[in-house]
């Protein structure tokens, strides 16, 4: 088996959550560093999706692909209603 180097990290955290993930590590018999490990993994990568999100949608601005606010509006007032207003397009 490969062994990955790691670093502990330092970080302030509740004392609620901290007995939170200090309960599931008995229930489940692993370490809290098993429970915190993949959720922080998972935040990190929502960060980072969040983060790639924002600048596709800066390039967007940039490049004038834009949606009047007020289509949008009317788009959405309509929805549902016999006088459908067709979806804007940006």
């Amino acid at each position: 088996m490969t062994k990955t180097s790691s670093k502990t990290p330092s970080a302030h955290v509740p004392l609620p959550l901290t007995d939170k993930v200090g309960q599931m590590s008995q229930r489940r018999e692993h370490s809290p560093s098993s429970i915190m490990h993949p959720a922080a993994s998972t935040r990190i990568a929502q960060e980072a999706r969040r983060d790639r999100l924002t600048q596709e949608a800066l390039a967007d601005v940039d490049a004038g692909l834009l949606v009047d606010h007020w289509a949008v509006q009317a788009w959405a007032d309509n929805l549902g209603t016999e006088k459908a207003v067709p979806l804007p397009n940006g």
